[in-house]
Order: structure tokens, then C-alpha cells, then sequence
């Protein structure tokens, strides 16, 4: 292994988020070396998650060094456990601190907002919906993370449905008034604003325990991701209309990107589209397999079976998200938005959605 891809050692002063960082960079430099194999640094997405543990990190960790014939390889850490904030991912790729990593785009949204677009809470409820979104608004995004972040974009992940896990019955959506819920972006808390309740942001780690302790009477998270951090064993009704669906991407820096071997550059735009496609595979299996194993159902697979009662939308359900995506969150994204992403939207956005952007006048 070069030098540049090893651990170094620290000073007791250095914080530890500087032994992440020395950990994850890799010198472009050390790439000009063919007779040396090379090894990657990948930050992955959540650690604990399917996502993760049956397809990013046997990728990288397995299979990039079978499909190179041992050339090339790679170690990969998932962002929650390397101890960086989700936050943080898009600025390091940009500096370069961190060649590769995974970004929830719900938690990029808040330095640039236009990054949430394509996954506003309500926006997708269901599966070929949200793809028909992916796909027009991939140029967009692809433009995006290159001109304003640095970036190469290089695969789009979606975890399962995002939905509504609560500790009291709830018979639709109009039960959520008063109540407390746990949200992981700022569209998530518009949508929940609107039905009357209050939104608490909670990491996915803290889940379990705030909904256990009465901190939060209902939380939004995966299908499959709450069963398997235990969220069915502290709740008990589970609403299956999707709310969002978590999309992340998989980036690259740019400089990084245009100084791999050109051998290894088309190796990943030739398999990293295969993950991409294995991801959304499991995450459309997974939000009805993990609603299965949340309520015991005997087609539980690859979850814990728990004892909760699913909620299945009715029409006025899923009228009622459509006119909070119009009327509340949507507006609410272009008040933090701009003028310019009204624009970006209606090019984009507007012919799948049904819905036109009207930026707030001055």
C-alpha cells in the first residue's frame, strides 16, 4: 500500500475527526504508480442498514478487487460511524479530504436546498413515481454537484418508503395533529407542520431511544430501517403511505475522479450503475418486505417480525399529501430556495409532478 493510503500517526492534540480524515484521503499522486496496487477510501451511507451491509460494502470491499483481478481495492466505512457529520460529506469531497463518499441529500439541503428537490416529502408515493423524479432530474443534479460542489456524480441510492412509525393508533393522516414526530430534513418537518403536529429532528442512531423515553410520539424513517433498529418494539401503528424515500448519492471529487486510471475509471462507470440498480431493486422489495416483518406477517424476510398494525392510505390520505406537497411544501422549499430553483423546477420537476412552481413575490 503507498504510503499516502495509510493511517498516520497523530498528535495527542489532533482531534479525531482528524484521524477520520487522514484515513479516508488518499493522494492523487499515488495513483501515477501502476506497479503499486491501488486501494481506495470509501465513506459509505448509514452503517447497520441493508443498503450498506449487503451492497456497498461488499463492493467495495469484495468485489472491486474481483472484477480489477486484484488490481484495485478498497476499504469503506459508513459516514454515522466515521465519525463525520452527514453534513460534512459534501464540503470534504469538495476540498478533496475525502475522495468518495455517500450523502443523503436531505442533509445537503441545507447549504444547498435545490439538492432536495427531487425527494420533497410527497412528492413520490410509491416506487415508479420516484424513478420517472430520479430520471428527469438527474441532469440537474449532475450539473449541480459538479459546478457548484466540485463533484462527480457516479450512482443515485434510495433507501426504502420513508413512513410513519407511531406509538398510539393512528387511523390517517389527520390523527398526527398535536402529536410529536421524529423528521430527519427540513421538508419532512414542512409536511409534518401541516398536519397540525410538531416536528423534533433526531438522528437515525437516537430513534429508538426518544420515541422509548416520550420524547417523540411518531418517527419517519424506512420500512425495513426502523425494523431494523428495533422501532417496532416501541411503537405500534405504521402508516405505509411513503412520505419521502431518502434518496443519497454517490460522489467522487472531481479532480480525484479525472486522475484515476482510465482502466479503473471505466470499471466503476460500468459496475457502480449495476449497484445503483441492485440498491433500488432492494429498497422497492424492502419497503413492502419490512412493513411485513413489522406487523409479524408470515412473508417477513430479512427482518425481526414484530406485532405492529399497518395503516394502509386511503384516497383521502393520499389527496390530502398531494394538496400539502402544493399548497405547503413546495412553497416552503422555494421561500429557501429561490427564484432560480422555481425555474430548475418547473424545467425539470413540473411535467412529472403535475405541479408548477410559483416563486413568492417580492
Amino acid at each position: 500500500m503507498p504510503p499516502q493510503c495509510r493511517f498516520r500517526p497523530v498528535g495527542r492534540r489532533r482531534s479525531a475527526r482528524w484521524l477520520v480524515l487522514v484515513a479516508v484521503a488518499v493522494s492523487v499522486s499515488a495513483w501515477a504508480q501502476p506497479q503499486v496496487p491501488l486501494e481506495l477510501r470509501v465513506v459509505g451511507g448509514l452503517g447497520g442498514v441493508n443498503q450498506y451491509t449487503r451492497y456497498e460494502a461488499p463492493f467495495w470491499t469484495r468485489q472491486l478487487e474481483q472484477l480489477s483481478g486484484g488490481k484495485y481495492s478498497a476499504q469503506i466505512v459508513p459516514f454515522d460511524r466515521a465519525g463525520i457529520r452527514g453534513q460534512e460529506v459534501l464540503s470534504m469531497v469538495r476540498l478533496g479530504t475525502l475522495p468518495f463518499g455517500t450523502l443523503l441529500l436531505s442533509q445537503a439541503a441545507p447549504k444547498d436546498a435545490e439538492l432536495a428537490a427531487p425527494d420533497l416529502a410527497g412528492l413520490n408515493p410509491d416506487a415508479a413515481t420516484l424513478r420517472r423524479t430520479v430520471a428527469a432530474f438527474r441532469p440537474r443534479l449532475e450539473a449541480l454537484l459538479r459546478e457548484r460542489h466540485g463533484a462527480e456524480l457516479l450512482a443515485v441510492y434510495a433507501y426504502p418508503a420513508q413512513v410513519l412509525f407511531c406509538s398510539k393508533p393512528l387511523a390517517d393522516l389527520s390523527g398526527l395533529r398535536g402529536r410529536t414526530v421524529r423528521t430527519s430534513s427540513a421538508t419532512q418537518a414542512d409536511w409534518v407542520e401541516s398536519l397540525g403536529a410538531r416536528p423534533v429532528q433526531t438522528p437515525f442512531a437516537d430513534i429508538v431511544d426518544n420515541v422509548r423515553a416520550g420524547n417523540a410520539d411518531c418517527a419517519i424513517t424506512g420500512t425495513m430501517s426502523g425494523n431494523t433498529i428495533g422501532l417496532h418494539q416501541v411503537t405500534t401503528h405504521i402508516h405505509t403511505l411513503p412520505i419521502n424515500w431518502g434518496l443519497s448519492v454517490f460522489v467522487a471529487n472531481g479532480a480525484t475522479w479525472r486522475a484515476l486510471p482510465d482502466d479503473l475509471r471505466a470499471l466503476l462507470k460500468r459496475e457502480l450503475p449495476r449497484l445503483e440498480r441492485d440498491i433500488w431493486m432492494e429498497a422497492e422489495r424492502e419497503t413492502e418486505a419490512g412493513v411485513a416483518c413489522n406487523v409479524g406477517a408470515a412473508t417477513c424476510v430479512g427482518g425481526t417480525p414484530g406485532h405492529m398494525t399497518a395503516v394502509r392510505p386511503a384516497a383521502a390520505d393520499k389527496a390530502v399529501q398531494r394538496e400539502l406537497l402544493k399548497a405547503t411544501v413546495l412553497p416552503r422549499w422555494l421561500q429557501r430556495c429561490g427564484a432560480a430553483c422555481a425555474e430548475s423546477w418547473n424545467r425539470y420537476l413540473a411535467p412529472v409532478a403535475g405541479i408548477d412552481a410559483k416563486p413568492k413575490q417580492p
